[in-house]
C-alpha cells in the first residue's frame, strides 16, 4: 500500500498579538546592571533611571521594550485598513 502527501505551501505573516499582555518597559543601568521593574507602563522605568542617576551618578542606560508578536497564516488575516 502507497502513502501519499500532500503538501501545501502557506504564506505566513507577523502581528502584534494585543489579545494578551501590553507591551513591556524596562530599564537598565549600562554601569552596574541595575534595572527597573518590567511593568506595562514606561512611567516608572523612567523614575527609577532618574532617580537611580541621581544616587550614582550613573549616566548610560539601556530601554528594554517587549512587544507580543503572533505568526497567522496570510489568507486568514484581515486587509489593513
Amino acid at each position: 500500500m502507497a502513502r501519499r502527501s500532500v503538501m501545501r505551501y502557506v504564506d505566513w505573516t507577523l502581528r502584534v498579538d494585543y489579545s494578551g499582555s501590553e507591551p513591556i518597559y524596562e530599564i537598565e543601568c549600562m554601569t552596574c546592571g541595575e534595572s527597573s521593574a518590567p511593568v506595562e507602563d514606561p512611567g516608572p522605568p523612567q523614575d527609577w533611571a532618574l532617580r537611580h542617576a541621581g544616587k550614582t551618578a550613573h549616566t548610560g542606560f539601556r530601554g528594554l521594550n517587549t512587544t507580543f508578536f503572533r505568526a497567522e497564516h496570510a489568507d486568514e488575516c484581515e486587509p489593513s485598513p
